[in-house]
C-alpha cells in the first residue's frame, strides 16, 4: 500500500524508532544544520523539529539519510529490486511472438498504464489558499552555512512544462529566499527546468511542492531520460498513481497531497546574483546569475510541515538518494552495455566526481568502451572519474578497488583522457561547465592490448584448507 503522503512516511518511521521528534527550541540559522550533521553523520535518525523560534511549522530534516529509510521510502527490501522490476516491464525476459504471447503481455502493459498520474479536484494542499500578498516570510527556510548568501529552499520539487511538447519535468533545484516575494532558481543548463525556460520567450509558469510522499521526492532527484515523466515514475515506484491538482494561478498540475505549493513564474529575460552556498560537493558553490522565480500564489495545509535537507561535506541525506539512483539505474545501463556486472557512486565522488564499474572482459580496449559510452549517456557525461575493473572485483570495496587501480595501471597505457561536459559544482576545472575527464582502466590486461608479459594470479588460499579452517575454527581458541 503506498504512502499517501509525507505523514503517512513519517509515522512509519516513528513506529520503527527511525524518527526523533526534538521540543527544544532551535533556530532556522545554522542550528538546525549543525544538530542535522551530527546526526546524519552518526547514522541517526530522521529529525522533526517542532519548536522553530518564529515560526509555527515543525520542520523535517534527514528523512532520507540511510539505506534503510531509502528502502522505507521506496517500499522495498533492497533498492536493486525496483530496477530489476522496471526492466522486466519495459524488456521482458521473452518477446511476445505469438497472438497467446501477446495476450499474456497485456497485464503488464496495463499495470504501467495504471501508475499514469491522476487529476482530481482538490486535496490537502488546497486546504489554505493565499492569493492576496503571498509571503515566503511565512516559511521556516534554514540558512544552512555561516557563508551562505541567504536562506535557501532545499528539497522542492520544481514543476515545469515544455511549452513545444506539453511534456512535464519535475526537478530539484534549490532556491535562496531573496526576499517575500522571489527567490533564485538554480537549475543547471542540463536539466530539464533549463531546457524549458530557453522554449520561452516570455514568463515561463513554475510551481514548486513541497513536503510530498517519499516516492514523489525521490522521483524528483531521478535522471530520467528526457520526455519521461517523473510523476509516472513516481507511481511505478508507489505502484499507485499520483493524485496531482491543478493550480491556482499558473496552468501546472501539482502533488495533491503535498504540504505546501508555491506557484509563481521565472521570465527568462531576468537574472540575479544568487549564492554562495554550502553544497553537496562539501565546498561552497561560488556566486553566479540565475534565473528569478516570482511567486503569485501559495497554497497549503492548515498545518503543514516544511522539509528541508542539509548537503556538505559527504556522507549527508543526499548521499543516500544517489545510492538509490545508482542502484535502480543499474540496470537500465546494462540494456545497451551488458557487460557491465556493477558499478558505485561512491560518496566520496559526490555522484559526479567518480564512477567505479566492473565489467566482465572479453575483447582489448572493452574497458574504454565502456568508458567511452558511459560518458555519451545521459547525466553519466558529467562523470569526472571512470574506474573500470574486472568482474571479480566488488566495486563496493574501496579498499580493493584502489589495491586493483595502484598495482594494475601502467599509467601510459590505461589512463584516457578526454575533454567534454562537467557538472555546475565542479570547481576544479578551468571554465565552467567544461573540461578535462579521466578514465582508468585497471582490469587485467594481455598482449591484446600490449601487455607481452604474464599477468600474475592473485594470491588465494586453496578451498579445501579454507573449508579446514572454518570446521576448526573455535578449537582454535581464537
Amino acid at each position: 500500500m503506498a504512502y499517501k503522503d509525507l505523514r503517512a512516511f513519517l509515522s512509519v518511521l516513528e513506529r520503527k524508532g527511525l524518527l526523533k521528534r526534538i521540543t527544544t527550541e532551535v533556530d532556522v540559522e545554522l542550528e538546525i544544520t549543525e544538530i542535522t550533521d551530527r546526526v546524519c553523520k552518526a547514522g541517526g535518525p530522521a529529525l522533526l523539529f517542532e519548536n522553530v523560534r518564529g515560526y509555527d511549522m515543525p520542520v523535517l530534516t534527514n528523512a532520507f539519510g540511510s539505506l534503510e529509510r531509502m528502502c522505507l521510502a521506496l517500499e522495498v527490501e533492497s533498492l536493486d529490486r525496483i530496477g530489476e522490476e522496471l526492466i522486466s516491464i519495459l524488456q521482458p525476459a521473452e518477446l511476445p511472438v505469438t497472438f497467446i504471447d501477446k495476450l499474456k503481455a497485456i497485464p503488464k502493459l496495463a499495470q504501467l498504464s495504471s501508475f499514469i498520474p491522476k487529476i482530481v479536484k482538490t486535496g490537502p494542499c488546497k486546504e489554505v489558499i493565499i492569493r492576496d500578498n503571498p509571503s515566503l516570510k511565512e516559511l521556516p527556510v534554514l540558512k544552512c552555512w555561516p557563508r551562505d548568501g541567504g536562506p535557501f529552499i532545499t528539497l522542492p520539487l520544481v514543476f515545469t512544462r515544455d511549452p513545444l511538447t506539453g511534456r512535464r519535468n519535475v526537478g530539484m533545484y534549490r532556491m535562496q529566499v531573496f526576499d517575500e516575494r522571489t527567490t533564485g532558481m538554480h537549475w543547471h543548463i542540463h536539466k530539464g527546468g533549463a531546457e524549458h525556460v530557453r522554449n520561452y520567450d516570455g514568463p515561463m509558469p513554475v510551481a514548486v511542492a513541497i513536503g510530498a510522499d517519499p516516492a514523489v521526492i525521490y522521483a524528483a532527484t531521478a535522471p530520467l531520460p528526457p520526455g519521461i515523466d517523473e510523476m509516472l515514475f513516481a507511481g511505478f515506484l508507489r505502484k499507485e498513481p499520483v493524485e496531482l491538482v491543478r493550480c491556482e494561478t499558473v496552468d501546472l498540475e501539482v502533488p495533491a497531497n503535498a504540504e505546501i505549493i508555491l506557484e509563481g513564474y521565472v521570465d527568462p529575460r531576468e537574472t540575479r546574483l544568487e549564492g554562495p552556498f554550502g553544497d553537496h560537493t562539501g565546498y561552497y558553490s561560488l556566486p553566479d546569475h540565475y534565473p528569478v522565480f516570482h511567486l503569485t500564489c501559495i497554497t497549503r495545509r492548515k498545518n503543514p510541515i516544511y522539509t528541508a535537507t542539509i548537503v556538505g561535506k559527504p556522507p549527508m541525506e543526499d548521499a543516500y538518494l544517489g545510492k538509490a539512483t545508482e542502484r535502480i539505474f543499474l540496470p537500465l545501463m546494462r540494456l545497451q552495455l551488458p557487460e557491465i556486472v556493477d558499478i558505485n557512486m561512491p560518496f566520496e565522488g559526490v555522484f559526479h566526481n567518480c564512477v567505479i564499474v566492473s565489467i566482465k572482459k572479453r575483447y582489448p580496449g572493452q574497458a574504454k568502451k565502456v568508458m567511452c559510452a558511459l560518458w555519451g549517456m545521459g547525466l553519466m557525461m558529467l562523470a569526472k572519474l571512470i574506474i573500470v575493473v574486472d568482474e571479480n572485483v566488488d566495486v563496493q570495496n574501496l579498499s580493493e578497488v584502489m589495491w586493483r587501480v595502484f598495482n594494475n595501471v601502467d599509467p601510459r597505457r590505461d589512463v584516457l583522457m578526454v575533454e567534454g561536459p562537467l557538472d555546475a559544482l565542479d570547481h576544479s576545472s578551468p571554465l565552467p561547465y567544461y573540461g578535462s575527464k579521466m578514465g582508468i582502466d585497471a582490469t587485467q590486461k594481455g598482449p591484446g592490448e600490449g601487455h607481452m608479459r604474464e599477468w600474475p594470479p592473485d594470491i588465494e588460499m586453496s578451498r579445501d584448507i579454507k573449508e579446514l579452517v572454518d570446521r576448526k575454527w573455535e578449537s582454535y581458541g581464537l
